[in-house]
């Protein structure tokens, strides 16, 4: 399962925020929603119609980053015989959004919420996506209710989802529900969470698929000048994870069955990435048995460990080629999604991401039996294009904030030596390649006089840093 890395920044330094800004300004990100756009949201939430289907009588919870305001989720499960039922609550977007609308056109220019340093540039205006469309604490709102069985190992046996009004009841964040749960004070939904968790870890382990344990990269001001902390995720997170993974799942499973709809995909990784990584474990002194394929080794890493948290880094090479396949008759060429080792589609984030707003909308009419509506039929086929030219933009704000925040803390170690291992290098030009140092979890470009070592111990000096450009460059001597 694919983790994205997040950063978050506890610094005032003008040049940093400078530096920040100029990345907005540089990538011409969306600023400020237009007065229209706002507007029509605000009309939106006042107008808003709830369903018919009243499931206010589910005690829901939400478990989100501390401080999240745009509430996609809200989860419930109880024991069903020897097996579970899931029942999770996913913002309806589509009741506040009409196709064609100033909210709707402005999504598409958008595509997804943009994360950087501590802040976020948002898919719809906050009257919607933190207020009337947001799944808060003792809220009524309109959801599509997605209904999960499994059984006693974990496995889909049935999928269902409608449109219901719902109320969440406890508002947790990642921090306080594992709190909870280590010290035995959780109530019977995280303990279930925890069970169900497990069971679609191994589910996952049984199908092959990988969960890149990225961890969140915290950068503190201090007097000394900036610190780099790298922070695990905590268990809870991911099992809250395979509760929006096995939804993805059970609906890409839908949508395949009657050939229509929108999926995730990864192509399987390149055998010469993976025997690049090889070297690199070598090289970082970690054990990477003959017998023992990718997934089983990045199951193996340790996060707690630098040299693990590095590799880490080096691994999510494996995972770039991700896109997305929309069809209406025929199946696409690639359906898998080769990190999850299953079908798999975007369905739980219509707060944040434009193509789930459709897929729900897919799912809603299979369910129901009837016709897909023609306005997702029709934007179907553009989708695609949409949401991955919104994932390169997404990808470029995230380097260059890591770059940005890479050069801030390396400023004044400058002619400095450091430990690392190399994990790539250009095949035009070997003298050229990208160093990762375990000790401060950074990946970084290097120069050589001759040949890199791929992945081999190395000992690089930082030769200059340019906190403007958002570079640093290292030589091997």
């Amino acid at each position: 399962m694919p983790n994205n890395l997040v950063v978050r920044v506890h610094a005032s330094s003008p040049a940093l925020q400078e530096g920040l800004q100029a990345i907005v300004e540089d990538l011409e990100l969306p600023g400020e929603f237009p007065a229209e756009v706002t507007a029509a949201a605000e009309r939106a939430v006042a107008d808003a119609v709830l369903p018919d289907l009243d499931r206010t009588d589910l005690p829901l919870v939400t478990i989100d980053p501390e401080g999240s305001m745009d509430l996609d989720q809200a989860v419930h499960i109880e024991r069903d015989g020897d097996g579970f039922v899931v029942h999770y609550a996913i913002a309806d977007v589509a009741s506040f959004v009409t196709p064609g609308d100033p909210v709707d056109l402005e999504a598409h220019r958008r595509g997804e919420t943009l994360y950087g340093a501590g802040s976020r540039i948002p898919l719809h205006p906050p009257v919607l996506s933190e207020d009337g469309a947001s799944l808060l604490t003792e809220q009524v709102r309109p959801a599509l209710l997605w209904t999960v069985r499994l059984d006693a190992a974990g496995a889909i046996t049935g999928v269902h989802v409608e449109r219901a009004r719902v109320r969440s009841t406890g508002r947790w964040s990642y921090v306080e529900a594992q709190k909870a749960l280590d010290d035995g004070s959780a109530p019977e939904v995280l303990q279930l969470l925890r069970e169900v968790g497990r069971l679609r870890e191994q589910q996952e382990v049984d199908r092959g698929g990988v969960s890149l344990p990225l961890p969140e990269q915290e950068v503190d001001e201090t007097d000394a000048g900036f610190q780099l902390v790298l922070r695990e995720q905590l268990p809870v997170e991911q099992w809250n994870a395979h509760i929006s993974l096995l939804t993805g799942i059970a609906a890409a499973a839908l949508m395949v069955e009657h050939r229509v709809g929108l999926l995730r995909t990864l192509p399987p990784p390149d055998p010469r990435d993976v025997e690049r990584l090889r070297r690199v474990a070598k090289g970082l002194r970690i054990d990477w048995p003959a017998d023992a394929d990718y997934p089983a080794f990045i199951r193996s890493l340790d996060p707690a460990v630098s040299q693990h948290q590095a590799m880490v880094v080096a691994c999510t090479r494996l995972l770039r080629g991700s896109g997305y396949a929309a069809f209406d008759g025929d199946l696409p060429e690639q359906t898998l999604h080769s990190a999850i080792a299953a079908e798999y589609a975007h369905v739980t984030a219509p707060l944040r991401r434009l193509g789930d707003r459709y897929a729900g909308e897919v799912c809603l009419a299979l369910c129901a039996g009837e016709p897909v509506p023609d306005w997702v039929r029709e934007a179907l086929p553009a989708l695609p294009k949409e949401l991955q030219d919104s994932a390169r933009r997404a990808g470029a704000y995230e380097r260059a904030v890591l770059d940005l925040l890479e050069a801030a803390v390396l400023a004044d170690r400058v002619g400095e030596d450091f430990d690392g291992v190399v994990t790539s290098v250009r095949e035009d030009e070997p003298e050229v390649g990208v160093v990762v140092l375990a000790e401060i979890g950074v990946e970084a470009p290097v120069t050589s006089p001759r040949p890199l070592p791929l992945g081999e111990d190395v000992r690089v000096r930082l030769a200059s840093v340019d906190l403007a450009a958002r570079k640093v460059a290292f030589e091997l001597p």
